[in-house]
């Protein structure tokens, strides 16, 4: 169900009074108005040159910006395609703001989780590069090991810690066997690190089980649960000396474990996240099942672990007994309270899904209640993501209808504090643990993304970019763009974005693209994107008009907007988005003659179903979207909330599950459709792209199914296949929607 990056929207929110409610939006309005009409005039006086496909798919992105300690220092993970390795390229650079450099520290190509140290001295971060005689940057054994993985080697690296020094010189590992590396933490006096990996085997074990198990699959009895290990950088260091360059010992291999580490904890769950406390006496984790599957929200809990107790081995405390699936854990500086996030359920009641929300746990309580309160418990939208700062206060990144700002509070009763800077979308904010200095992500839909620094929160209108990887960008005849607001089938107000052909900005009788997002938690608005999930900017330039409603169920208008699709998990969206369209060519700003429409995901979903409803659209793309529920909830990775949106399990509403399935109205369709799907989706099972497939095969109806094979929902393995995904679809919105170049 859940859109496909979900984990880039990690939110909370809350309700605040409507009247204040009101007036933050239209100050936001207000200022985008005025950023739009400027931008507009400037694209008057120059001309520049359309965006290429090719231009658009080269953008950079950020998944990871994190501040040193002092605040001198920026760390930041970027990713981008890399064409002739098929593979996206992770890759580490380092900001100074002396001299104000940016220097690329790693170039192996799959770098990702950069963390400081507390001292500052060292950055530790996982790579699936190749960990014995391979130095960094080695560019052969990268096509090799790259080339081994696309032929479906089974030998294929898994990630390893690796640190490497701010002040130069070589990445190498601290970790090795067959276990991957998914969390890590270090200690807060920079002498440790922590990690996680599934409990090891040794060689035996792993021969014993290959012979008696051959190639079958065991569907669960294979899942065995994690261990948390505790290594010395003293340690790290000697071994990475003493065995410079050389192959780890045969005696390592077949021990299945890192050497010189020290069991501290172990769980049948997976852990997901490492914390540790500011004093560095306790340890938290987050869990999630050994299978990856978010089949109960059980699996999804917080531990506790006394890193002064004896013997070396604790066993963990759980913290958590509730219905919500924690993500995003940090320790406050008072070391009593644990900052969590909720994403999905519910920390304070029965399973929902309102917007996501910011809790903190007081881990410390004596009396062994636990007490769970919540940050930003007045604000109206959502927080997509949040940094603590030294002070004690936390500042996030909040969204409120097509914008997203930051606002920071001081504890979670204090008064929230919106801290001015640009219109626009700040993302990924990080603060240094010493000073004010913090960085994050920012852009607009004329402003690509980057990341800037600023001496602080007070200060974010004098932000600095420290990087110019999407200049390209700029030099662009890029589309314009507005909010736009109607007023549904019920007398709900509903807003959406509307981006148009460059050089077109608010004319009127243009042909319409609908293009739906995902999730159905997130919103489109004042930012900007460029990849094979958000392609907005390469419709606009083929000539569409295209229309991003925030339907029923979007995230930023508050908890009951987002929970009105409940049980009516497509129609009532469905209405929301029909009667924008009819606003739109009643207003004549779309022609009622050419309309498109297409999402992925959730928007998949949504496509598949407003076809059923209406021949109007000429043209549709779709991709991984359900045609029915029942499979899909059997298949889906996270059927919890399947089940809530649907009001029951499938045995339990029935009806519902039908009322609610496209596969049941096929029937009514008249429009080409055009269809994507990874093979190895769990997300939305491929299953649900052959059912469609095959009714419009039935129905002949023009129809095109492309699978892309290795790749789950994200679309992750292979940059070309998002290319020929979004290069196919734009084929097909002109070939039937009459609309192109």
């Amino acid at each position: 169900m859940r859109n496909v990056y979900i984990s880039k929207f990690l939110k909370i929110v809350g309700e605040r009074p409507m009247r204040r409610s009101i007036l933050f939006v239209s100050l936001g309005s207000v200022i985008s108005v005025l950023i739009f009409a400027h931008s507009t005039s400037a694209h008057a006086q120059t001309a520049k040159p359309k965006l290429t496909l090719d231009e658009f798919f080269n953008s950079v992105s950020f998944p990871t910006v994190k501040v040193s300690p002092d605040g001198n220092s920026v760390v930041i993970e970027t990713e981008k395609a890399d064409w002739d390795q098929q593979i996206f390229r992770k890759e580490l650079w380092l900001y100074r703001t002396a001299g104000g450099s940016l220097i690329q520290l790693t170039q192996a190509g799959h770098e990702t989780s950069p963390q400081w140290s507390p001292d500052g001295q060292w950055i530790a971060f996982l790579s699936e590069r190749k960990t014995g005689d391979a130095k960094e940057g080695d560019e052969g054994d990268s096509k090799a090991r790259d080339s081994k993985a696309k032929d479906g080697d089974k030998d294929k690296e898994v990630a390893q810690l690796f640190l490497i020094s701010p002040g130069g010189g070589e990445a190498f590992a601290i970790t090795s066997g067959e276990e991957e590396v998914h969390a890590f933490a270090w200690s807060e006096d920079s002498k440790a690190i922590f990690f996680a990996t599934r409990q090891p085997w040794t060689k035996q074990q792993n021969d014993d089980h290959k012979k008696e198990w051959k190639d079958v699959v065991r569907y669960r009895g294979d899942e065995r649960g994690d261990m948390i290990f505790r290594l010395t950088l003293v340690d790290a260091l000697a071994r990475h000396a003493a065995l410079g360059s050389k192959e780890t010992s045969d005696a390592e291999k077949d021990s299945g474990a890192t050497p010189g580490v020290v069991a501290i904890a172990r769980t049948p769950l997976r852990v997901d996240q490492i914390s540790i406390s500011h004093d560095g006496q306790r340890l938290a984790f987050v869990t999630s099942s050994v299978s990856e599957r978010e089949e109960k929200v059980e699996d999804i809990e917080l531990y506790l672990v006394n890193l002064t107790s004896t013997p070396a081995e604790s066993t963990p405390i759980r913290l958590t007994h509730n219905e919500g699936v924690e993500l995003n854990l940090d320790w406050a500086r008072d070391n009593r309270h644990l900052f969590f996030q909720v994403n999905l359920g519910s920390a304070e009641g029965k399973y929902e899904d309102p917007q996501p929300r910011l809790y903190w746990i007081d881990a410390g309580d004596p009396a062994g209640k636990k007490e769970v309160q919540r940050w930003f418990a007045d604000y109206p939208g959502e927080v997509v993501r949040y940094t603590p700062l030294p002070d004690g206060s936390v500042v996030c990144s909040c969204r409120i209808g097509t914008e997203v700002q930051l606002v920071s509070q001081a504890n979670p009763k204090a008064a929230l504090v919106r801290r001015e800077g640009w219109a626009g979308t700040y993302e990924a904010p990080a603060a240094a643990s010493q000073g004010s200095r913090m960085a994050f992500a920012y852009s607009a839909t004329v402003r690509p993304t980057e990341v800037y620094i600023a001496d602080g929160p007070d200060k974010l209108a004098q932000a600095r970019p420290i990087t110019s990887f999407n200049k390209l960008f700029t030099e662009r005849d890029l589309p314009q763009a507005k909010p736009y607001r109607w007023t549904s089938d019920d007398g709900t107000s509903v807003e959406g974005m509307l981006m148009y052909p460059p050089g077109k900005f608010e004319a009127k009788n243009l042909p319409m693209f609908v293009f739906i997002h995902g999730g159905p938690q997130d919103a489109d608005g004042n930012h900007f994107e460029a990849d094979w999930y958000q392609w907005d900017r390469l419709a606009a330039t083929a000539g569409w008009l295209v229309f991003e409603p925030n339907y029923r169920g979007s995230t930023g208008y508050g908890d009951k907007f987002a929970l009105q699709i409940v049980p009516e998990i497509v129609s009532r969206p469905g209405k929301d988005i029909l009667t924008g369209v009819d606003a739109l060519v009643k207003d004549g700003i779309a022609d009622a003659h050419q309309l498109a429409i297409g999402g992925y995901s959730y928007g998949g979903y949504m496509t598949n179903w407003l076809i059923t409803q209406t021949a109007r659209f000429k043209a549709a793309v779709t991709g991984a979207g359900a045609v029915e529920h029942v499979a899909n909830w059997g298949n889906d990775d996270t059927t919890f909330d399947d089940a809530y949106f649907l009001g029951g399990l499938p045995w339990e509403t029935p009806d519902r599950y039908r009322s609610e399935g496209a596969i049941y109205q096929l029937n009514k369709v008249r429009t080409p459709t055009h269809m994507v799907a990874g093979a190895d989706d769990i997300r939305v099972a491929v299953a649900e792209d052959y059912l469609l497939d095959r009714a419009l095969h039935e129905l002949n109806i023009p129809s095109d199914l492309l699978i892309f094979p290795g790749e789950g929902h994200s679309l992750a393995k292979n940059p070309w296949h998002g290319k020929i995904k979004v290069r196919e679809e734009l084929k097909w919105l002109t070939k039937y929607g009459g609309v192109g170049n």
